[in-house]
């Protein structure tokens, strides 16, 4: 007890410092406080924003700026005219939208109409939708014209609005004009917000969030640097926790979030530049596309600005790091977490540096454990085990109603990690990825990073298939440079050189690219895994 209120107020601390809240004015403090309780996090934020820096800019997208007091009174009108629906308290609302305006307006607008917001996948099918809005008891749903047809097999007793375009239904930007910007009575409680997990093994599973503790900005900005006043370019997608967590926290620092609908590697470097953006938000195959367009490209634009890339979704490879900074500077910071558990720990670019492949160390109320398969807690440097964390922000259980593995109050990740002598954390791979070929366990993570230590691979990915002399075999995926030859005896080579005989892949496939989900990560099981076609 007296350990955890030490770690809350060390957290209110340093909220302080980063300028998240202030001290010196109660006042402000117990308003955003009050309205934090009643609202959530995001519209408590912007409405906080509001008050303080009416004339700063809130967004910036496709269609041009929206200053605080625009974005806080055009949440009202929306939300005036979800109230007009008429639906029960924390009825669920189903927004498919990518990162614009009308996305923030959905996220802003449900809370303050006492409505429980589902950030649903832009990568869904139309099935998938229809399966996860039936899970999630959606009856209204906010939509970008462009997924129309996703939408389209819905049942007709859904309600649905566009927050991007108008061809196909009646646009967001109707009902905001035709409704008052007063502000609306605060709700007796927050709605919350569902999002989902990234679903590559499956239909994602809805992660909800109702309250959200105040300390949570500080979970995340504890060892990440983020600007004040200042712009940061948000490239990974909103709809997932990376994106939404590193919004959140800057519109605790009425900060100006740049966003893009589509990702564009060259239009990032231009909207930094345009705007003297201090922080990029971005997923790992974001960076190696960035690094792709070759130095003439980058050099084109001033990039001096960055102060920090805040990298999170997938595993980032060491060798992609040490290439980024040595163009970009030392701004890299690899957070390791998930939708369950936040941020798990943060590598800064020192720590990167010191010992790549680091996911580093958690931040401020997070705690992080070690387990072997007994349960039985491991604290020997380099022994691998599984990843448990204890967070200032619960996991309440998936809306299926399963849930994870809790030890000590640890909840497990589905990773499998260690630590090195001084306490950096390291990720091995996920737990169900592991391959056993020829009574050997294999880390497929350890292969992928090696192979693209290779100046000629792009990216690489490792799964095990059927073999019927070794039980399972491992099978690389390799995606090259255009100038690269297509040699797998080459790879094999180079991994026994460099790896154990039983971690040598005995498949070489290939790809002109890897398939991944619209928040970077591989989707594995949509690698081929039967026989391949003989060479020649």
């Amino acid at each position: 007890m007296i350990r955890n209120t030490l770690e809350h107020l060390h957290a209110v601390g340093r909220m302080h410092q980063i300028g998240i809240i202030n001290l010196l004015r109660p006042d402000r403090l117990l308003r955003a406080a009050v309205n934090n309780a009643r609202l959530g996090p995001q519209a408590a934020l912007i409405m906080k924003a509001a008050a303080e820096h009416p004339d700063a800019p809130a967004v910036t997208d496709e269609r041009g700026t929206l200053t605080y007091r625009q974005l806080d009174e055009q949440s009202n009108a929306l939300a005036h005219a979800l109230n007009g629906l008429g639906l029960p308290e924390r009825s669920v609302v189903g927004v498919l939208a990518r990162d614009h305006r009308g996305l923030l307006l959905a996220i802003s607008a449900t809370a303050r109409a006492r409505l429980r917001l589902a950030l649903m996948n832009t990568g869904l099918a139309k099935q998938q939708l229809i399966e996860v809005s039936a899970r999630e008891k959606v009856q209204v749903v906010l939509y970008d014209e462009e997924f129309a047809d996703v939408v389209d097999g819905l049942p007709d007793t859904i309600t649905r609005y566009v927050t991007w375009g108008s061809a196909s239904g009646t646009p967001i930007d109707e009902l905001i004009a035709a409704h008052p910007a007063t502000p609306l009575p605060l709700p007796s409680q927050p709605g919350g917000f569902i999002i989902l997990t990234s679903g590559t093994t499956g239909l994602p599973k809805g992660a909800p969030r109702t309250k959200v503790s105040p300390l949570a900005s500080a979970l995340i900005a504890d060892r990440i640097p983020f600007p004040r006043q200042g712009a940061a370019v948000i490239a990974s997608p909103l709809f997932h926790s990376t994106g939404f967590g590193a919004w959140t926290v800057g519109l605790s620092l009425a900060n100006h979030a740049v966003l893009m609908r589509r990702f564009d590697a060259e239009r990032i470097l231009q909207l930094i530049a345009e705007h003297r953006a201090e922080m990029l938000v971005a997923v790992p195959t974001m960076l190696t596309r960035i690094l792709s367009l070759g130095p003439e490209v980058i050099g084109k634009y001033d990039t001096t600005s960055l102060r920090t890339v805040f990298v999170a979704g997938s595993p980032l490879a060491p060798e992609l790091t040490t290439r980024f900074q040595d163009i970009f500077g030392d701004v890299v910071h690899n957070v390791y977490g998930s939708t369950e558990v936040a941020v798990a720990s943060v590598a800064t670019p020192d720590e990167s540096r010191r010992a790549p492949g680091t996911v580093g160390r958690p931040p401020v109320t997070v705690h992080v454990a070690l387990f072997d398969a007994e349960d039985r807690r491991i604290t020997e440097p380099g022994e691998i085990g599984r990843v448990f964390v204890r967070t200032g922000i619960p996991f309440e259980g998936y809306t299926d109603g399963q849930r994870k593995q809790v030890i000590d109050g640890h909840m497990a990740t589905g990773d499998l990690g260690h630590l090195d002598a001084e306490g950096l954390l390291f990720i091995d791979g996920r737990d169900d990825d592991m391959i056993i070929s020829g009574g050997e366990n294999v880390y497929p993570l350890e292969v992928e990073n090696l192979l693209a230590q290779r100046e000629d691979v792009v990216e690489a990915a490792v799964i095990g298939v059927d073999d019927a002399e070794f039980g399972t075999r491992l099978r690389a995926f390799v995606v090259l440079t255009d100038d690269a030859t297509r040699d797998p005896q080459q790879i094999k080579d180079f991994v026994r050189a460099n790896l154990a005989r039983y971690k040598v892949p005995r498949d070489v496939v290939f790809l002109d690219e890897l398939p991944r989900n619209p928040t970077g990560k591989v989707v594995r099981r949509l690698l081929p895994t039967g026989p391949l076609p003989e060479a020649g």
